[in-house]
């Protein structure tokens, strides 16, 4: 089908393109932004008169719940909830039911994935066999089955040794290894050390969790070279101000190495707990306001890469228990476009340009060659590129509550916030996968 989007504010941070223009698609691919191919005769047209026409978002951390909740279709309502939002390519960790560490399973998820016409779906790889830390996992034949990285998600990979063969082996055959730093022991509490936490009478989580892990990590890389030789690294959800400044050391020092931020950590702090809402219960936890700022800053300036929404859908029953015993996680797909931009604008806000750039061009950007034949578009608005977009009206208000969201996971410290800026439809390969 030809689709004609007409007359949206085109802004595509990749090229610094902000215009208002007509965008052609036909075929699945872009094949005109202003000028029109001759004889384009669109059988559907959009008015995007007072929208924004974006890149469709890439989210580095979405979970999806499958394999594992099939009797519940959460891969149906989760990806309906992704492009609701204008994602339309994820990664999903290998923290599954069973875990992906089997390349049947990967290629299951993404033929059921691909049937939904939906967002595309980039597997993440268990890095050792059922994330146990002690066997690694045949790397080649998950990455053939479709498997974008390799890491552990939250389970901590206990034994170095394992590690940094992990670390050797990825190198050797050119494979990207995720990581979340977090100490094995001193990551086992459920909010970020501190006053509050004390007060609260809650188990903390140091700084020292992450920073050492980082530590750990970064050595093993400077060992190993730390230049082109080196595997590619990419550290998840950088939680700490500290954390931050030693990812600023290791790229300065040329270590292969990008990160990302949640949502929740780019927004909340430790006092967001309030009386303990077991919504704001997360891993990693929320920190003081100076690891905040330092966040904010680190994503401006481009040491943190992406902004992800660590998207994990929890049931009503295991968020609904006493703050230390729920189960961590929060719902963010939906939520990731207009936090990004609420940042972006906010009061020393990098501007919007950037904070679209953190969740379209830059994560895509950490993905690189995994993307295959989608590299040259993914995340950018390219002519003869790929029809991944969405319309984008930054006007309309609305306010987050569980009627007003598509996933399953209802749950998000977010809750009763009001935002600016909702996804009108989104487009995966020129198919209208939202909207109307």
């Amino acid at each position: 089908m030809k689709t004609l989007i007409e007359q949206g504010r085109v802004i595509d941070p990749a090229t610094g393109r902000d215009e208002v223009a007509d965008v052609a698609v036909a075929a699945g691919r872009i094949v005109g932004i202003g000028r029109l191919p001759a004889g384009f005769a669109p059988s559907r047209r959009i008015d995007a008169r007072g929208c924004w026409v974006l890149p469709g978002l890439v989210d580095l951390a979405a979970r999806l719940r499958e394999p594992g909740h099939e009797h519940a279709r959460m891969l149906e309502s989760e990806m309906a909830a992704a492009v609701a939002g204008g994602v339309t390519a994820l990664v999903c960790p290998p923290d599954t039911d069973p875990v992906l560490d089997e390349p049947g399973l990967v290629e299951m998820l993404k033929t059921r994935a691909e049937r939904l016409h939906q967002a595309r779906v980039f597997p993440q790889g268990a890095l050792t066999r059922g994330l146990k830390g002690e066997v690694l996992t045949e790397m080649g034949q998950l990455t053939a089955a479709g498997c974008v990285a390799f890491g552990q998600a939250e389970v901590p990979l206990v034994n170095t040794q394992v590690l940094q063969r992990a670390l050797q082996y990825a190198s050797t055959f050119g494979h990207a290894v995720w990581l979340r730093p977090q100490d094995p022991w001193l990551g086992g509490g459920v909010a970020a050390s501190g006053p509050l936490a004390m007060r609260m009478g809650l188990s903390g989580v140091p700084a020292t969790a992450e920073t050492i892990a980082l530590h750990t990590l970064f050595e093993l890389l400077r060992a190993m070279g730390g230049g082109a030789t080196s595997p590619r690294v990419h550290v998840c959800r950088l939680s700490s101000a500290a954390g931050v400044e030693l990812l600023r050391q290791a790229k300065a020092q040329g270590l292969q190495v990008s990160a990302d931020v949640s949502i929740n950590s780019l927004h909340l702090i430790d006092h967001d707990i309030g009386y303990y809402d077991s919504s704001a219960r997360l891993q990693p936890p929320l920190r003081q306001q100076r690891d905040r700022d330092a966040l904010q800053a680190a994503l401006a300036d481009g040491t943190i890469d992406a902004l992800v929404s660590d998207h994990a859908p929890v049931e009503a029953d295991a968020k609904q228990l006493p703050f230390a015993e729920a189960e961590p996680g929060a719902t963010g797909l939906e939520l990731l476009l207009p936090l990004a931009l609420k940042w972006g604008q906010g009061a020393g806000g990098p501007g919007p340009m950037r904070a679209l750039q953190a969740v379209t061009e830059s994560p895509a950007r950490v993905l690189g060659g995994a993307l295959g034949t989608l590299q040259a578009s993914c995340g950018r608005l390219a002519e003869g590129g790929a029809a991944d977009l969405c319309v984008f009206d930054p006007a309309e208000r609305w306010q987050v509550t569980p009627q007003a969201l598509r996933s399953q996971g209802k749950h998000t410290p977010f809750a009763g916030l009001e935002l600016a800026g909702r996804v009108r439809c989104t487009l995966v390969g020129g198919h209208l996968a939202h909207g109307a």
